[in-house]
């Protein structure tokens, strides 16, 4: 009885075989006429077992006493057995559903994105997941957590509670189990994501997991693998551990060029937020051959649907906003921001551009910036060093903490001149002192020496304490803040602040992005090297006049005489009304447009 219960049913089964045996031959050798009646010892054995299988069948024998006492034996017997097989038989199921929903059942799927480890991010991809697979007609995304099974699908159902076309499967286990890593059937997935954890230890378990992937057999062709660590010093060992076909991203990095380039154009961070993510406009890799032999220049007006930014060359390499003269080759392909792979379409005839509503010259060079730091955390060294690249020489940052950073004030730098105030973030006469009004820029950091939700209080105090003072003043200067949970970034919209960089939210979507598509990757990091192009938002003015009636095919053609590509505008008016912020990517080109001094041009360039 210890074995089980599929034991339990053999020997229940043998016992019913059994009093089926013997009543029948006590029947042949005891009733000779009640035998010959029923067909004889075939037709008594088949008696017995309808009678052990039910007793109600009982009621209407005939014969002699002991004919009717031994089917009055067989049926009690039957009554147990079968009460003891309908005990098991339930418990058994029972048992086996309470199994299956514990998660510990290997999948069968086909092309399935896998999810490795939780965090409150995950509904995050999740989300990001199910809009990415609109389009498909089934798609299925596969989350191992050392977590209870129920609980995580209660709490996606609860979070992304309209999944479309997309199947979630949770199932619990431990990452870095190879026997629990099989639960999700790795080899015939189409990409698996190891999601950064919680916790000090997050770099460590993130290259455990990767160890594990690198070192496992695999079926060709190998899914991509995709990770993201915290730390920059551990990017190395956590490639290493990859592999060549893993791709690992730098958080910590990803989210300082992020907040360089967002805190001197206001509103860049919501562009940013539009492309990683799946809703709205995103990059696709797209082959076009009826634009081979043509020029990337003449390629920007040949779109109806999709704005290029740049080409694939056929060994790999990705250009971004290539100079215009750059010929399209045989096997090369055309980065596009589009809505949706299905909807990038080529137009019979370029639209036509309004050559008396063009400014045909730039506007004034760049001065040097005057910027605040305001607080300190372990990236605050990397953005200034960043920050250094970019700004013009004569720019100058001062840094406002509690406590003096020494060794980046005595640091030479090539751009910037580095100055210290000594300020409390959260008291308004400390910040009252810094003279707010001298600077153009305000970064404000998130501080690490407190739980992340306390830091994210203090930073709101403060933006509170900014808006005050920067409405004083005038507004003389744009503020950009760090946020480490994405839902106080809905409270702090009272703040009024230009942007808000939720760093992990972003690295989620980027992640998602690079299961997706790989090539993105190479695409992200030219954007965000300050020796290629970056994305630019430019006075709408340097580029249409005002009152003339024109279309984005005419601020294209203005953009493509600098040396620009066009990719979308940002309506100032708009500018603090979510969800886009403002935010106009991937126009349509031939549509009437009118842009006043308050708008912008977004447009990608190396300066």
């Amino acid at each position: 009885m210890d074995r089980g219960i599929t034991a339990l049913m053999v020997w229940l089964a043998i016992a019913s075989v059994g009093l089926i045996a013997s009543v029948t031959v006590l029947t042949v050798l005891l009733t000779d006429e009640d035998t010959e009646a029923n067909g004889g010892w075939l037709g008594v054995a088949w008696m017995s077992l309808l009678r052990t299988l039910d007793a109600g069948t009982m009621g209407g024998d005939t014969g002699g006493p002991v004919f009717l006492l031994l089917m009055l034996m067989v049926t009690i017997g039957g009554i147990f057995i079968v009460s003891a097989f309908i005990g098991v038989l339930t418990t058994g199921l029972n048992a086996r559903i309470q199994w299956l929903r514990k998660g510990r059942s290997r999948i069968i799927e086909r092309d399935h994105t896998i999810v490795l480890g939780w965090s409150e991010h995950v509904f995050t991809v999740v989300a990001e997941l199910v809009e990415a697979n609109q389009s498909e007609r089934r798609s299925c995304v596969v989350i191992l957590a050392d977590r209870d099974k129920v609980d995580m699908e209660d709490e996606i159902r609860f979070q992304v509670p309209d999944t479309g076309r997309t199947r979630v499967i949770c199932r619990s286990g431990n990452p870095l189990n190879r026997a629990d890593l099989e639960l999700v059937s790795p080899d015939t997935a189409k990409a698996i994501m190891v999601l950064p954890q919680p916790g000090d230890e997050s770099d460590t378990s993130v290259v455990k997991v990767l160890l594990l992937l690198n070192n496992r057999t695999w079926q060709e062709p190998r899914p991509a693998v995709v990770a993201a660590v915290q730390d920059s010093d551990n990017l190395v060992v956590a490639r290493l551990a990859a592999g060549k076909t893993g791709l690992v991203v730098d958080a910590d990095d990803f989210a300082v060029r992020l907040v360089v380039q967002s805190h001197r154009q206001a509103g860049l961070s919501a562009v940013w937020d539009e492309l990683l993510s799946f809703v709205g406009n995103e990059f696709y890799v797209r082959a076009e051959p009826e634009l081979e032999g043509s020029t990337y220049g003449d390629a920007l007006l040949r779109y109806e649907l999709g704005a290029p930014v740049g080409m694939r060359r056929a060994d790999g390499r990705i250009l971004v906003n290539p100079p215009m003269n750059t010929l399209i080759e045989v096997g090369d392909s055309m980065v596009v921001i589009a809505e949706d792979d299905l909807l990038i379409r080529l137009c019979e005839e370029p639209p036509h551009v309004c050559e008396r509503a063009m400014v045909t010259v730039p506007g004034r060079a760049a001065t040097p910036d005057r910027t605040m730091v305001i607080g300190w955390n372990s990236r605050a060294t990397k953005i200034i060093d960043l920050l250094d690249q970019l700004v013009r020489p004569g720019s100058v940052i001062d840094i406002a903490a509690p406590h003096r950073p020494t060794a980046e004030l005595q640091k030479e730098r090539q751009n910037l001149t580095v100055g210290y105030q000594r300020c409390d973030p959260t008291i308004r006469r400390s910040l009252d002192q810094l003279n707010l009004g001298d600077y153009q820029h305000i970064v404000v950091l998130s501080d690490e020496s407190v739980d992340p939700g306390d830091a994210d209080d203090r930073t709101l105090v403060t933006l509170l304490h900014l808006r005050d003072i920067e409405v004083r003043l005038g507004d003389p200067y744009s503020i950009v803040t760090e946020m480490n949970d994405d839902r106080n970034r809905e409270v702090a919209q009272v703040t009024k602040a230009d942007d808000f960089i939720v760093s992990t939210k972003l690295v989620c979507l980027l992640l998602t992005q690079l299961a997706e598509s790989r090539d993105v990757h190479a695409v992200l990091e030219d954007l965000l090297d300050p020796a290629g192009s970056e994305i630019y938002l430019k006075p709408a003015p340097h580029y249409l006049r005002a009152g003339a009636g024109a279309n984005f095919a005419t601020v294209v053609e203005v953009a493509r005489s600098r040396g620009e590509t066009a990719i979308g505008y940002r309506l100032g008016g708009e500018s603090h009304l979510p969800p886009s912020y403002g935010v106009r990517l991937n126009p349509l080109k031939d549509a009437p447009l009118a842009l006043g001094e308050r708008d912008q041009v977004i447009v990608v360039a190396e300066s």
